[in-house]
């Protein structure tokens, strides 16, 4: 900026310089402002306006950072409920596979335990049937004898088979005949035995002693029953002569 014209500025010291220039150029400002070429008094501006255009950019500044700063809540607000809805669809379906899991299970347990239920009756009936066909098959295998002298024998001789004791019909027969005559309450009560207090008894007329050491299980513990008069007399006979078809008198 050139220095002012002024008579006998040269003589005024630096400082006296500064402030009349400064003087000089806000009086030149002030003329500026005061004189607008084509305006009117309405359309004057002066100094004291000026402080108003910083303070209103300021606003805007603050405006667009509050904005800014509500853009970025409710974006952090959609992603926490777009997380939250995320993890409870993950949640229902979890919890309907564990579900869907359970049920499957149940009715597998529930399968299983009625396949084995079945299995438990099927094989309860086959055993009920199987033990049913034994019975019958014993019924049917079971021989049945004419109750006399001719059933007496051949069912004392199916027994002695079956226990191994030796003996024919012919023998038992003939040794029946000679002791009591065919008959099955035959006694004995005149001889030794008699007067000794064992008389002897039955088809075979065994006395009570060696009725029972030599009785045969599965006949009757009565000395008078023909069969087990039978089987026990041919028991002793096989134990001492070999077999009743060795014995041809008093044994």
């Amino acid at each position: 900026m050139p220095l002012p014209n002024i008579p006998g500025y040269n003589r005024l010291t630096k400082t006296h310089k500064y402030s009349a220039a400064g003087i000089a150029a806000a009086g030149a400002a002030a003329i500026a402002f005061a004189v607008v070429p084509g305006g009117d008094a309405g359309a004057k501006t002066t100094a004291q306006d000026l402080p108003n255009k910083p303070v209103a950019l300021t606003s805007q500044k603050a405006d667009a950072q509050a904005h800014h700063e509500a853009l970025a809540k409710q974006s952090a607000l959609a992603a926490k409920q777009a997380k939250d809805e995320a993890a409870k669809k993950a949640a229902a379906k979890k919890a309907a596979e564990e579900a869907a899991a359970k049920k499957a299970a149940d009715e597998a347990a529930a399968k299983k335990a009625a396949e084995a239920k079945a299995a438990k009756e099927r094989a309860a009936k086959q055993a009920a049937s199987r033990s049913a066909t034994r019975i019958e098959t014993v019924a049917a295998e079971k021989k049945t004898y004419p109750d006399n002298l001719d059933g007496w024998i051949r069912e004392s001789l199916d027994i002695m088979k079956e226990k191994g004791i030796p003996g024919s019909y012919e023998g038992i027969h003939r040794n029946i005949i000679r002791e009591s005559g065919g008959n099955p309450r035959a006694i004995n009560n005149w001889d030794i035995n008699a007067q000794n207090g064992v008389p002897s008894k039955g088809l075979l007329q065994v006395i009570a002693p060696t009725f029972q050491a030599y009785h045969v299980d599965g006949t009757s513990w009565d000395p008078y029953d023909p069969v087990a008069n039978i089987t026990a007399a041919c028991n002793y006979a096989a134990d001492r002569y070999g077999s009743m078809d060795n014995v041809n008198g008093p044994y």
